[in-house]
């Protein structure tokens, strides 16, 4: 079967003519009326009636033409589907994140580019220590700082900045009161992020410009932000953690942003990736996911 004979044949009846189709496709009416001529001569019968005024099918030419445009459509449908296939997002992506980044951040919208990409297969590396993302074999990496990261040879995005409040329980809250000042914590246990030693003091800045460093005794050391937020809304302390992972803690009165006006730190959030070529297309596209979608999730006002 010549498709090209029956895709001039269909196009000639559904346009109900030859100069309109040869119109619509953009070549001379000669031509189409060439290949008609050829498929009848192969078929071996007349498709068309055909005078000087109208056009119309045969018995043979309905048959015909009811069969080659569902033929013409199965294989335009073919082509879109090896299309599609060939486009899909296919392979693995490794990233790497922090503990709280996972937990709170990627959670919340890393199921929808997954969704989008049913092909993609995602390694997530959740720790609070650094890995190197070329030894490690890592694609992606999010790092939050306060100072510029060193220059490694990697493509660093600046994706947002994340505001850290100070957070206690209902009680703690009550006790400082809505207009407290860091003089205020003194005497509080603090609840620390991280197992090291070391840490023991909130930085703080307030309003117009104003610094203090409150020293506190550890009552608890945690990689594990939920480990904290429950610690910290049972009463045994005060946390300093990002508000986005607080948010929901605090509108449900779980815990209390201590010291409205204060915050604990504005470290900036990056995103790592190897040089600017060369990456598989998955990882350009959860890259790109990332800056579109992260800062919106990180950066929210809450916890007020």
């Amino acid at each position: 079967m010549d498709l090209n004979q029956a895709y001039y044949l269909v196009h000639v009846v559904d346009k109900r003519g030859f100069s309109a189709a040869a119109r619509t496709l953009g070549i001379p009416k000669s031509r189409i009326s060439r290949q008609v001529k050829a498929l009848e001569e192969t078929l071996g019968t007349r498709l068309l009636n055909r005078d000087s005024r109208r056009m119309s099918l045969t018995e043979a030419g309905e048959a015909y033409y009811r069969h080659a445009k569902m033929a013409l459509e199965c294989m335009a449908a073919a082509k879109t589907a090896v299309r599609r296939d060939k486009d899909a997002l296919e392979g693995t992506v490794t990233l790497s994140c922090s503990v709280g980044v996972a937990q709170f951040a990627l959670g919340r919208i890393l199921p929808r580019f997954l969704a989008e990409n049913p092909r993609v297969i995602l390694q997530i590396q959740a720790s609070n220590d650094f890995s190197d993302l070329i030894s490690d074999g890592i694609d992606l990496a999010i790092r939050g700082h306060f100072k510029l990261l060193p220059d490694s040879g990697l493509i660093h995005r600046r994706l947002t900045e994340v505001p850290w409040h100070l957070f206690g329980s209902p009680s703690i809250a009550k006790q400082i009161g809505p207009s407290g000042s860091p003089a205020d914590l003194d005497g509080l246990p603090g609840l620390t992020l991280g197992w090291r030693p070391g840490g023991n003091s909130w930085s703080l800045q307030g309003p117009d410009g104003a610094n203090a460093s409150v020293p506190f005794a550890t009552r608890m050391r945690s990689d594990d932000m939920v480990t904290l937020k429950l610690a910290a809304a049972a009463g045994l302390g005060v946390v300093a953690l990002p508000v986005y992972t607080c948010t929901e803690d605090v509108a449900a009165g779980r815990l209390s942003r201590l010291l409205p006006e204060w915050n604990a730190g504005l470290p900036e959030i990056s995103l790592l990736m190897h040089g600017r070529r060369g990456n598989p297309p998955q990882v350009d596209a959860l890259a790109a996911f990332l800056r579109r979608e992260l800062p919106d999730v990180m950066s929210c006002v809450g916890g007020s």
